[in-house]
């Protein structure tokens, strides 16, 4: 099996002063290894409760989903915050980081859930750090950094545990323009590279472009998928 993500007629009702809130109606996905992919609704169309129940924060009220071979519909919290932990990364619109530590032990502490060594866990940090062009700034904490630089930072530390997927909300929603392109060409060269599965959720669409794939989600669900066409050679 190439996909490392299948929903399958995933629903998620909410209860809301006594009423159900139909939050996702029977999404349909699969999103194959290695591939990055912008998902874009608005406000209120399902987007965050489906990147959620993605990312284990949340359970859905029926369907199924697929994470790297294992179905996480109906896991119990404990379950959850493992795969969370050994599967997932995680960037956010901010960044998140954690003040009294610099840039290298940021992106060490996820390390240490996993009962990494010290000496393996500076090394992939110092790693990845050089790969998001942050070599000189390891040592410099929060305060010290530009915002681009601290999402950097926040995209190292996601990739610290070698998860099988990336989840990105809005990652950049707290940018300027010039900044936000800097950061998913960072995003886009990591995928390349690294060859880790990314899913942006944004609301930009100058940002979605640098994906692959595109899918729209209204009314809570896929009403569209556009596939970036690949350039041949004259």
């Amino acid at each position: 099996m190439n996909e490392v993500l299948l929903v399958q007629n995933l629903i998620k009702i909410f209860e809301k002063n006594g009423n159900k809130v139909q939050a996702l109606s029977g999404v349909n996905l699969d999103i194959k290894k290695g591939e990055f992919v912008a998902i874009m609704g608005p406000s209120g169309s399902g987007k965050t409760t489906l990147l959620n129940i993605l990312g284990c924060l949340d359970i859905p009220t029926s369907g199924n989903v697929i994470l790297d071979g294992r179905n996480i519909a109906n896991l119990n919290q404990n379950q959850l915050s493992q795969i969370r932990r050994d599967k997932i990364g995680f960037i956010f619109q901010s960044a998140n980081l954690m003040p009294i530590l610099n840039a290298q032990e940021n992106v060490e502490l996820p390390m240490e859930c996993k009962k990494i060594s010290k000496e393996d866990s500076i090394k992939r940090a110092q790693y990845l750090l050089k790969l998001v062009g942050l070599e000189e700034r390891m040592k410099q904490r929060p305060n010290q950094l530009s915002a681009g630089e601290q999402q950097r930072v926040a995209i190292a530390r996601a990739f610290a545990n070698k998860p099988a997927i990336i989840l990105a909300d809005e990652p950049t929603g707290n940018l300027d323009s010039k900044t936000g392109s800097l950061i998913m060409e960072l995003l886009t060269r990591l995928n390349q590279n690294i060859g880790t599965t990314i899913i942006v959720v944004t609301h930009d669409e100058k940002m979605a472009l640098y994906a692959e794939r595109k899918m729209v989600i209204e009314d809570g669900k896929i009403t569209n998928t556009f596939v970036k066409r690949k350039k041949t050679s004259s």
